[in-house]
């Protein structure tokens, strides 16, 4: 997909949810951009949904979120996950708080129902702080 909107032009404040894609070269580039994890951890301050899969973890890690948390991930990430502090699963998909984690793309149908679960109880609850 063509990218519509540049890291340094994008303002966390203008989106209610995050979704981290997996693969191994946008994660790993993306865990070393100062830029980009400030994004990141600007979704866990404000307590918004993020999702991530595969690889997408990595970010959250450099974020300092992932201490206590239970996740999941690409198998090979398990050590950097407990490493950082995270309870890591083999699990299709698991939620703990405002955060949906996943391992592969045979999981996309179980993370797409726990994504969409997760996003969904958000916006319900951004609704009723708009109508308070």
């Amino acid at each position: 997909m063509p990218v519509d909107l540049a890291l340094n032009q994008a303002n966390p404040q203008q989106f209610d949810a995050l979704l981290l894609p997996g693969g191994v070269i946008s994660p790993d580039k993306l865990r070393m951009m100062p830029e980009a994890v400030e994004f990141v951890k600007a979704f866990f301050d404000a307590g918004k949904p993020v999702a991530a899969i595969c690889h997408g973890p990595w970010t959250i890690i450099e974020t300092g979120y992932v201490r206590g948390r239970n996740m999941t991930s690409w198998p090979s990430l398990r050590t950097d996950l407990r490493n950082a502090g995270a309870n890591w699963t083999d699990e299709e998909a698991l939620t703990d708080g405002n955060l949906v984690t996943s391992r592969k793309p045979d999981d996309i149908p179980a993370f797409n129902r726990a994504l969409n679960n997760l996003f969904s109880r958000a916006e319900k609850s951004s609704q009723t702080r708009r109508a308070a």
